[in-house]
């Protein structure tokens, strides 16, 4: 290989560039530059192709850059391969559009703003396009029982209810423990420690055993719809499913939602159960009041049974909101995973937030209604 050369005279006929050895990727080396500094926006005449050796689109684009003009075809006579790939290179480069010139920070910060509102109006008007499916396809199944897919309905209820026991028992437990160990603390300075059983039983019954267990199932049960749904449809069963001329909200997304309408609420009577025995063993344990005592000062606490009402009245909305949200994102799964990715995240985030959001709302309305 020799190593790319040029020298350029001045005669009367004009500009003429002498190119000499390998015009090649590899035999280019600082060739370009020095060419682009010698001819400084001037295009040769002519050509003196006789020593040059090999030419390929890298040695084409450096006298693209450097000519101020389109070398005509007649100077590549003696080389008309040579001619062809310089022609070729020299109508891509001129017709390849500038990269887009990137925009400032402020701009950037703004626009990005900007798609986050699009993507919320977006998730809001297909959200309501689901709710509407999914009204229409529960009322298809309370007017034809005969076709509930009543295997599919308990199938998910173990799953997502019964499976989950053991979790919704555990962390309920703590949960009630804690508040035991908090009220004992703090209560007991104003000698009121007797009062931290009240405590335990009116925070467990009416908002921590209902949030925990709901939150716990958006963890559990929405991501595992959300996915469970989102791989059928990468692998386009769902597709398959239509062809077949099944219902996929009938299949897949109404027992779901059955399941969740049913357990939801006996996992929180379990919840309840669960942290109140935490914080019974905790009041026994730092306060010596035995469980006889704990059981009798709850049965005694005013409103006990509406607090409980409370949790229930609660229980099926939020059991609502799981299921809707992780059948939602795994219906909008698109064909990789990436998306399969992103969509059971956003599954588990809205349904904790639509959970904590809808707490609030029924704190506002039961203060409203003194309950």
């Amino acid at each position: 290989m020799v190593s790319a050369d040029f020298q350029i005279e001045d005669d009367e006929g004009g500009l003429v560039l002498h190119l000499s050895g390998d015009w090649t990727t590899a035999g280019l080396g600082r060739t370009t530059r020095r060419l682009a500094t010698a001819l400084k926006d001037r295009t040769p005449t002519r050509l003196d192709l006789n020593e040059m050796g090999r030419f390929d689109t890298a040695g084409a684009l450096s006298l693209v850059q450097a000519s101020a003009e389109v070398l005509p075809a007649a100077v590549w006579a003696a080389r008309p391969e040579a001619g062809r790939i310089y022609a070729m290179v020299e109508r891509l480069e001129r017709e390849s559009v500038e990269p887009r010139k990137r925009a400032d920070a402020f701009t950037r910060s703004f626009a990005k703003v900007g798609r986050g509102i699009e993507d919320i109006g977006h998730e809001a008007v297909m959200s309501l396009a689901f709710l509407g499916r999914l009204m229409v396809a529960a009322g298809a199944a309370l007017s034809n029982p005969g076709r509930i897919r009543w295997p599919a309905w308990f199938s998910q209820a173990e799953r997502s209810g019964l499976d989950a026991l053991p979790i919704i028992a555990t962390t309920n437990f703590f949960v009630g423990a804690v508040i035991a160990f908090l009220g004992a603390d703090l209560l007991t300075q104003f000698g009121a420690g007797v009062f931290t059983v009240q405590l335990i039983g009116v925070s467990v019954l009416r908002e921590f055993a209902v949030v925990i267990t709901a939150v716990l199932l958006a963890g559990r049960s929405a991501s595992s719809f959300a996915a469970e749904i989102g791989a059928m449809r990468m692998n386009q069963e769902i597709d398959a499913m239509q062809v077949m001329g099944v219902n996929p909200f009938q299949a897949l997304v109404i027992p779901r939602l059955a399941a969740m309408l049913l357990m939801l609420p006996i996992l929180t009577f379990v919840g309840m159960v669960s942290g109140l025995f935490g914080g019974m063993l905790v009041t026994w344990a730092q306060l010596d009041l035995g469980p006889a005592f704990f059981i009798q000062r709850i049965a005694d606490t005013p409103d006990v049974g509406r607090h409980m009402g409370v949790a229930m009245i609660k229980a099926p909305v939020f059991a609502i909101v799981v299921a809707a949200i992780g059948c939602r994102q795994g219906m909008s799964v698109e064909g990789d995973v990436e998306s399969l990715g992103r969509r059971v995240t956003a599954a588990v985030v809205q349904a904790i937030f639509a959970i904590i959001l809808l707490d609030a709302v029924f704190a506002l309305i039961f203060l409203e209604l003194n309950w």
